[in-house]
């Protein structure tokens, strides 16, 4: 890195980085719990794994100001795993999602996730937005009306605060007011400590007991192989959101290796496998980061919160927590998508909706999308397949078609249909100019149309042809 890059990326925002990350560090404790429950291990697990991957991405990732930890997604792939064979196989396969991620990235895969269409995408920020404020319901189930009163106090903190300062972030503050209301009254609230118990104990490295055998590597990976391709999902494209929201370019390749190195350090750390949150994310920016400092602070700081200051840390409110967490999903949404429907194509308001309703459904982000992927794929092939001629004869006798649409696989039978070979002059000329050649099929196709016309004892020639055309015209009559 150089020293522009240096001073831009870890020097230029200091303080907003700072606070921002201890912002984060704050927010990510219920969370790493609560995921950590979800995957059937120690809570001490998914904070372990908040706390390697934070740090080692703020070094390695390709995209400054975004937060990687443990995650929700993540930690659904590994129940069954975890229940059938233990802790131990699920650090395994901590390892292997980190070092197939790796070779991934190597590989420059990252660029792939252009082939997500934007309908998808805002499927996916929509319905994780779902899915973050649905987490927060079960708090409120037989929650007594001071639950309801200190999420409403957080809310208004979080919005009320900017509009007289912006010095310190209002999630921040909203926590800190909230903590201290609850320590200073001693009322009777859910805290941090309710959820999970906290051990001050800092991560060692541990190699994971299993037995080193290609039974072990069957088993673990499977589940490697999901938990590579949901965290490599949910890492890009919530790189591409925070790109949009900060106006910047991430690092895709990077950033792919970075989610490499973090969880198979992770793995060795005694943490579970992870990858980039959104909603974190989105507080971190909206905390004032822009910078890799704000990871590093947030997983240096969580750290030191659960050393340092664990008993405090058990006090934190969950109504605070709760309450941030709702500004994060009323954030996320994206609210113009849903009033721009009537505007954009119905299939494209479909596909978003499909994409939606199924990874709030499944909890399933990979599935969400690559549903969402494939419908728009069908979509554009059934658009793109789309082709037709028109005929006029020259004064000079000449019957010209001008043939307007693609040429591959999925048009060959249209196109041979389109001519009139009985009833056509003995010369005939197949204009493509408004037309591309995309593959042998293509060819084939062109070769058939040719054989039938001069089967018939007419003369054709095909004109208009772009030099892409021609060159794969040429080695298909090679």
């Amino acid at each position: 890195m150089n020293l522009p890059a240096l001073k831009r990326e870890w020097l230029s925002n200091i303080r907003g980085d700072s606070l921002a990350g201890i912002t984060v560090a704050l927010a990510l404790i219920p969370e790493a719990i609560a995921f950590s429950i979800i995957a059937g291990v120690n809570p001490m697990v998914g904070l372990y794994a908040s706390i390697c991957i934070a740090v080692v991405i703020a070094f390695a990732g390709g995209r400054p100001g975004m937060i990687s930890a443990a995650t929700g997604s993540m930690a659904l792939i590994m129940i069954v795993l975890v229940r059938n064979y233990g802790i131990e196989y699920l650090l395994a396969a901590t390892i292997l999602t980190g070092i197939l991620q790796l070779i991934m990235g190597w590989m420059k895969v990252g660029r792939f996730i252009t082939f997500v269409p934007y309908p998808v995408v805002l499927g996916f920020v929509n319905a994780l937005a779902i899915l973050i404020l649905l987490a927060q319901l079960p708090f409120f189930i037989n929650a007594s009306w001071m639950m309801y009163a200190m999420v409403a106090g957080t809310l208004a903190i979080v919005y009320l605060l900017p509009r007289f300062t912006k010095s310190v972030p209002s999630s921040l503050a909203a926590i800190v007011v909230m903590t201290a209301i609850v320590i200073g009254t001693g009322i009777s609230v859910l805290t941090v400590g309710d959820i999970g118990t906290i051990t001050r104990a800092l991560p060692v490295f541990h190699l994971p007991m299993v037995p080193i055998s290609v039974e072990t590597l069957l088993i673990i990976l499977p589940y490697s192989v999901t938990l590579v391709i949901v965290g490599l999902l949910e890492s890009l494209l919530t790189a591409s959101i925070v790109d949009e929201m900060t106006d910047t370019k991430s690092d895709r390749d990077r950033e792919v290796k970075g989610q490499g190195y973090a969880n198979t350090i992770t793995g060795f750390f005694g943490g579970m496998a992870g990858c980039a949150m959104i909603g974190q994310s989105v507080i971190n920016i909206k905390s004032g980061a822009t910078g890799r400092l704000s990871s590093l602070v947030a997983g240096l700081f969580l750290l030191f919160l659960i050393i340092a200051l664990g008993d405090v840390l058990a006090r934190i409110p969950m109504a605070a927590l709760v309450g941030v967490m709702i500004m994060v999903a009323i954030s996320t949404f994206d609210w113009k998508s849903v009033r721009d429907l009537p505007k954009v194509p119905v299939s494209d308001a479909i596909i978003m909706v499909i994409t939606i309703a199924i990874v709030v459904f499944t909890h399933d982000l990979a599935k969400g999308v690559i549903a969402g992927v494939v419908l728009s794929a069908l979509v554009f092939g059934w658009r793109i397949s789309a082709i037709h001629a028109t005929g006029r004869v020259r004064d000079d006798g000449i019957r010209i078609y001008t043939v307007k649409g693609q040429l591959f696989f999925g048009t060959m039978e249209a196109f041979i249909d389109l001519f009139d070979y009985a009833n056509d002059p003995q010369r005939v000329e197949i204009d493509l100019t408004h037309s591309h050649i995309w593959d042998q099929s293509a060819v084939a196709a062109i070769a058939k149309v040719v054989d039938k016309y001069q089967q018939r004892g007419k003369s054709v020639y095909v004109t208009g042809l772009n030099p892409e055309s021609q060159e794969t015209l040429d080695k298909g009559f090679s």
